[in-house]
Order: structure tokens, then C-alpha cells, then sequence
């Protein structure tokens, strides 16, 4: 094991690199106890653990109804699988990229920042992510409460579900929503081996409760329904390459803000090879398993109910089987609690953290995401289906590739995988400090590959024509034109050194 002995950094045979003494730098305004590098000792994160965080990840209502999109775009369920699964190969790329530097360092998401857009510039990038997470949890949490609430109200009856009206919603729905902010914020306040211990033992729960949902279904249909030999309505010609591209870009969206903030849990890795194949293992198998499920289940219901319901509380609402409406009720609540701890509120409670590091710890952090999930209303966003999948899903999408693409060139092309530490903690000093804590390159960067692809968009709550027209042809494609302009801009503008 080599050791630096001004520093205290070591690093392990297997790469891992540990920084023994933080003297140095604990009285920095921008360290605190969960930014600071994880002990070897304490990254213990197994293969497993990678696996159970991703089917807890992708075993959700919305990635449950991600095939409907593509179907009603006229595809058959061979190309809805097949676009699925592409995308979710594409984004898996970046994400390992990414996920290196916190196995290798043991630092989180905005700690790794800094070292392309300053110890101050990262929050830019860091709180551009809190925000668009914290805008998702208050989403998954009110799809998650309305679903408690709708089956609930199979089981209790009239009175439930028939209940007064307070604030435009009766008040048993309120009470649902509540009840899954609380339960979430109770674990996020334990910590992040709390999460851990919660994906581990509600994964395999999750998949048992959607296959049962699709045994039930199948088994009172007879058969899956029509839409297996349903022919696709686009053919395999020039109209389905019109719908792929910008389908294809979407379904990478879905897990690109994850591309980015995958460190805060692979900085608890227990090597790089358990978190890359928990990772491999773990994306495009939940995802494509998820979608198939979701495929069939629906076809079923289309013979069962004469529609294609793609909600599966409200198709669980509509079996008469007691046992099986509680197996999905519990399947739908610990697929949605799941889920949002670990994508939507795991990151943002770093970032805030990393925002005010002696101020916020990670549960405040926390704390901060849960409270603005309710003031955004969700309710309200979630209302109309253009602003929910336009403006956040692809546009999004298409924001954060340039800051993915700024990262893989940095941390990979320029910088060989070599970090200083130390100085990703340091105030006024040290090889990521710039200019006053900003790197102006990174956010050139940033700006470039963010506005070719994003500022032609359209559709939704975007004008007809893009909001730049021009550019509009660019937005088909928006994810990996952040991506590429991004990495592209960033290093034409670096300097031979990274600290110039």
C-alpha cells in the first residue's frame, strides 16, 4: 500500500484510494462528516447491494407505465422492449464512468464536482440536481400516496374514498400523502446504511408483488391479450426511426439525473468490480423485466376490463380477490418509497449539504428535499401530462448530459482518473479552487452543451416551433448533443493542466 506522508493518502492494491488523516482539512468551511472521503472500512457495499439498490430503483409505478408511452406511439411490445432496453444500455455507460471516481475516492456526487467546476462552482451543478430531484420526490410521493389511497379505498369502503373535500382534495388522500412523506423522511434520518438495509430487504418483496399482480391477471384473462399480436402500427421502415430517436432520448432521460449522482452510492463500494456488475447486473435487467411485466399485465387487463389500464393501483382497485389487492398494495408502497429514497432523495440531501457543509447535515438535507417536495405541489405538476414528461423528463434529459459530458472528459480523458484529495476540500487554495472557487471553463462547458440541446425544444409547455427554431432539429437528439458538446467544449477550453 503506497502512502503520501504529508497527506496521509493511501492507496490499496485493488486502486482504492483513503485519506488516514482529515486534520488538514476539517476546519475548511467546506467539509463536514457524510462529504468527507468514506473509510475503507466502512465501504462494504457487496455486488448485491448494487443489484437490490437498482430493482428498488426501476421497480416503480412510472417505470411500470414507461411502456405505455411507447406503445401509444404505435409500437409493438418487441420495440417498446428493445427501445427500453437501449436506452437503459446507453445511459448505463456515463453512469459507470461516473461511479469510478467514488468507489476510487469514496467521495459523493458534489465532492466529485469540484474538481471540474470548483470548490464553489460545483453547488451550481450540484443544486441544479437537488431541485430537479426534489421536484421528482414530491412527484413519486403523491403518485405513491394516491395509490395507497386507491386501494385503500377498494378495502374500506365508500366512506374512505367518498370522504370531505379539504383544499380540492378529500382529506383520507392528504392523509396518504402524508403518510409516505413521513415514512420516507423517518428513514432518510437514519442515514444512508438505513437506505441500504431498506433496498436490500424490500427488492425481492417489490418483483414477488408485481408478478403477482400479473399471475392474477393472466390467470382471469386466460391468456395476455391482445397486444402481443398486435402488429406495430410504424412498421420497422422510416416512420419508426422518426419515433425511436426522440423515444430513445427519453428513455435515457429517465435515468440521467442518476448518471451523475451515481458516487453518492458507489462511494460505499467494497471494490470496482462489485459495483460495476451489481450495476450491470442490475439497470437493464430490472428495467427490461419491469416493462415486460408491465406489457403483459396490461394485454391482460385490455381482455379482462375491455381497456388498457396502465395504472396498476387502479387496476389492482379492480380485483375482486382481498388477499391479491394487499399483496399489490404492499408491493405499490414499497416500490414508490423505494424508489424515491434512493433517486430523489439520497442526492439532493448531499447537495444541499454541500451547499452549506457546517450548516446542513445529510438527514437536514434530507429534511429540506421532503419540504419542497410538498411546496412545489406536485398535485398541480403531475396535473398535466405535458409539463410532467416535457418539461422535466426530456428537457432535463438534455440539461444534465453537458454536465455528464463535462465530468467524463475531466475525470477520465484529462485527468487519467487522478485526484488530489485534500484539495477538494480546501478554501482559497489547493488545485480546484480556479478563480474564487468557480472553473468558468466547465461552466462554458456547461452552457454550450446545455443550449444546443435544450434550446430547441418543443412540444408540451415549449412553443410548436422551439423555443429556438433553429435548433429544434437538435432536440430529437437532445441528450446525447449535451453529452458530446459538453465533453467537447470542456476540452478545447481546458488548459494542458487541470489547475491553471
Amino acid at each position: 500500500m503506497a502512502l503520501d506522508s504529508a497527506t496521509q493518502v493511501t492507496s490499496g492494491p485493488d486502486g482504492r484510494v483513503e485519506l488516514r488523516d482529515h486534520s488538514a482539512i476539517t476546519g475548511s468551511p467546506y467539509y463536514n462528516r457524510e462529504l468527507a472521503p468514506v473509510p475503507l472500512e466502512r465501504r462494504t457495499w457487496t455486488t448485491y447491494n448494487f443489484f437490490a439498490l437498482w430493482m428498488g430503483m426501476a421497480h416503480n409505478i412510472p417505470s411500470y407505465t414507461l411502456a405505455a408511452s411507447l406503445v401509444a406511439l404505435g409500437m409493438d411490445w418487441v420495440q417498446a422492449l428493445l427501445t427500453i432496453t437501449l436506452g437503459n444500455l446507453v445511459v448505463l455507460v456515463p453512469m459507470l464512468l461516473n461511479s469510478h471516481a467514488g468507489t476510487k475516492y469514496g467521495i459523493p456526487f458534489p465532492v466529485f464536482a469540484r474538481a471540474f467546476y470548483g470548490v464553489r462552482g460545483a453547488n451550481l451543478v450540484a443544486l441544479l440536481r437537488a431541485f430537479i430531484a426534489c421536484a421528482w420526490f414530491g412527484i413519486q410521493t403523491w403518485v405513491g400516496g394516491k395509490a395507497l389511497h386507491v386501494i385503500v379505498g377498494r378495502l374500506a369502503g365508500e366512506g374512505w374514498s367518498g370522504a370531505p373535500v379539504v383544499l380540492g382534495q378529500v382529506w383520507t388522500l392528504w392523509l396518504c400523502f402524508l403518510a409516505f412523506w413521513v415514512v420516507q423522511m423517518l428513514v432518510i434520518w437514519r442515514g444512508m446504511e438505513a437506505i441500504r438495509r431498506f433496498e436490500n430487504w424490500t427488492a425481492p418483496l417489490v418483483s414477488v408483488g408485481f408478478l403477482v399482480l400479473l399471475a392474477y391477471v393472466a390467470v382471469k384473462a386466460g391468456g395476455f391479450g391482445p397486444i402481443l399480436s398486435e402488429p406495430s402500427r410504424l412498421g420497422w421502415g422510416a416512420d419508426f426511426w422518426k419515433v425511436f430517436f426522440p423515444a430513445l432520448m427519453g428513455m435515457i432521460a429517465f435515468w440521467s439525473t442518476l448518471s451523475l449522482n451515481m458516487p453518492d452510492f458507489t462511494r460505499f463500494g467494497g471494490s470496482q468490480r462489485k459495483q460495476v456488475l451489481g450495476q450491470l447486473l442490475g439497470l437493464p435487467t430490472t428495467m427490461s423485466f419491469i416493462a415486460i411485466v408491465a406489457i403483459l399485465t396490461t394485454s391482460g387487463a385490455t381482455a379482462l376490463y375491455g381497456e388498457a389500464i396502465w395504472d396498476p393501483a387502479e387496476l389492482a382497485s379492480r380485483f375482486d380477490n382481498t388477499a391479491v389487492v394487499l399483496v399489490a398494495l404492499v408491493a405499490l408502497v414499497l416500490a414508490t418509497i423505494s424508489a424515491n429514497l434512493a433517486a430523489n432523495v439520497v442526492s439532493p440531501s448531499y447537495d444541499f449539504s454541500n451547499a452549506f457543509p457546517k450548516k446542513i447535515t445529510f438527514a437536514v438535507g434530507g429534511l429540506i428535499t421532503g419540504v419542497i417536495g410538498i411546496v412545489i405541489q406536485p398535485w398541480r405538476l403531475i396535473a398535466d401530462p405535458s409539463i410532467y414528461v416535457f418539461a422535466w423528463l426530456g428537457f432535463y434529459g438534455g440539461l444534465l448530459a453537458s454536465v455528464a459530458g463535462v465530468f467524463v472528459a475531466g475525470y477520465w480523458l484529462l485527468g487519467r482518473t487522478r485526484l488530489d484529495l485534500p484539495d477538494l476540500y480546501l478554501a482559497g487554495r489547493g488545485a480546484y479552487w480556479f478563480r474564487a472557487g468557480w472553473n468558468w471553463r466547465a461552466v462554458v462547458a456547461t452552457v454550450a452543451g446545455s443550449l444546443l440541446a435544450v434550446g430547441g425544444a418543443y412540444g408540451g409547455p415549449f412553443p410548436a416551433a422551439g423555443l429556438i427554431p433553429v435548433l429544434a432539429p437538435l432536440y430529437d437528439y437532445n441528450w446525447v448533443v449535451g453529452l458530446v458538446v459538453g465533453l467537447l467544449v470542456y476540452l478545447a477550453l481546458a488548459p494542458r493542466r487541470e489547475n491553471a
